[in-house]
């Protein structure tokens, strides 16, 4: 039945019924919320972004997946030491928590040896990469202990190294270490660690001693290359057989033999210092800028931190300057410190069986200024980009460690001649398994951080 009232009449009337103005009113408050919603939701410059670990990883120009872990979705965790998990997103190796924030970065030189009965993931006959200098189980050294000890961070978590993270990381990446023999034994070392779980194909081997070489792990497409580069920088080396005991070291000049390469690498480890203390002649700008314990070339004595803090430094900014804008890692190691405490053809020479503490060793003044100019170059030359420059600071855990390095065990039953016979010492180069693991536990955080 029909109403002869009028239409506003019939709307007061309802249970539901405003005022026309004070309607509208209403409707408008009830439109402003969805309308922020509308804007938050389809205005990209308003919307928040979404985290890094959930980007899609796009391939870098050689093909090979970005080396910046956290650009990409990163693989499963690793098991930690007794039962804990450490999450391979966390920022600079900083442990993450339980929801998924990451801490602070975590300081691994600071810290102390702790005994670790677990054996080794290698030993002297599994792995066929081990430079013979330094295979000292091979070699008949016949106490075992400094295989069970293990570096415990004091504010954070350090977990075993895990083959099968760092071979995920690896997968469709080219990792090369480059420097000097150090450089060659924390490679080695690597190499080794992961072949417990992989076996890799060497694929080159160039130079004398075996100076370049690279491996494959076919399964996992993932490569390592050793490049020899002493000084990093170009070097003419010293030949005594010829007379020359001098390194011509050119600082305006690279060592494009592993400069050249750097843009097929996606990570780089780069570890020298030892060479620096070897007599040297100093070349800038096509002249002789001085000289190092070069008495017989009357020539000005310089220091040589000097020289290494200019090595150093032009190095990484020529690494910037050719690749800032590429996703690359490079790891530089600081200075591993040598335990000589006698002669180095005589027995004894670094005879110690157990770590030092803290307090039994302090840094030396040349170890402590060359870890001092790695930290501050990598500080400098560290930006925003693509590009990460990344400290592996080993120098106080190696210092700790005397008992590490082959002694007399460089060469196969040393004493075989007698106790008193001249037998020559090695207390720079670590055994293989030994201390140097452990850089390789740090560079899995580094890199994957």
């Amino acid at each position: 039945m029909g109403t002869n009232f009028p239409q506003s009449h019939h709307l007061q009337n309802t249970p539901f019924s405003l005022p026309r103005k004070q309607f509208l009113t209403y409707i408008l408050y009830a439109l402003l919320p969805l309308a922020l919603f509308h804007y938050l939701l389809f205005n990209p410059l308003a919307a928040p972004k979404p985290p890094l670990l959930a980007r899609e990883a796009a391939p870098s120009q050689h093909g090979h997946a970005p080396v910046n872990a956290l650009e990409e979705q990163l693989p499963p965790p690793p098991p930690g030491r007794g039962g804990e998990v450490l999450a391979l997103g966390e920022t600079q190796g900083g442990d993450v928590s339980a929801s998924g924030s990451a801490s602070p970065a975590c300081d691994y030189s600071d810290g102390e040896w702790v005994p670790d009965g677990r054996p080794p993931l290698y030993d002297g006959t599994s792995c066929g990469t081990i430079k013979d200098g330094q295979n000292c189980m091979a070699h008949g050294r016949p106490d075992t202990g400094y295989l069970h000890w293990r570096w415990r961070p004091r504010r954070c978590h350090l977990p075993a190294f895990s083959p099968e993270a760092f071979l995920r990381w690896l997968r469709n990446r080219h990792l090369a270490f480059v420097g000097d023999s150090m450089a060659r034994n924390q490679g080695e070392s690597l190499l080794c660690l992961l072949a417990s779980r992989s076996r890799p194909d060497l694929v080159y081997r160039d130079g004398e001693e075996n100076k370049f070489r690279r491996w494959v792990f076919r399964e996992y497409n993932a490569t390592v290359s050793i490049f020899w580069s002493p000084l990093l920088v170009r070097v003419v080396e010293k030949a005594e057989q010829d007379g020359v005991r001098h390194n011509n070291v050119f600082l305006d000049s690279f060592d494009e033999r592993w400069m050249s390469q750097l843009g097929a690498v996606d990570a780089a480890v780069l570890s020298v210092g030892h060479w620096f203390l070897i007599p040297g002649v100093y070349h800038d700008g096509g002249r002789v800028v001085g000289c190092h314990d070069c008495a017989d070339l009357n020539l000005t004595e310089t220091a040589f931190f000097g020289v290494f803090k200019e090595a150093v430094h032009r190095t990484l900014a020529e690494v910037a300057r050719r690749h800032g804008a590429d996703r690359k890692v490079v790891a530089v190691t600081t200075f591993s410190p040598a335990h000589f405490e006698g002669d180095w053809d005589k027995a004894g020479a670094c005879s110690r069986r157990h770590p030092y503490r803290e307090d039994e060793k302090e840094l030396g003044y040349t170890e402590n200024e060359m870890r001092k100019t790695v930290l501050e170059a990598v500080a400098a030359h560290a930006g925003d980009g693509p590009l990460r420059f990344a400290a592996l600071d080993v120098t106080k855990l190696a210092n700790l460690r005397p008992d590490g390095h082959p002694g007399p065990y460089m060469r196969s039953d040393p004493f075989a001649g007698g106790a008193d016979a001249r037998v020559q010492n090695d207390c720079v180069h670590w055994c293989m398994p030994g201390p140097i693991d452990t850089f390789n536990e740090i560079l899995l955080q580094t890199v994957a951080g």
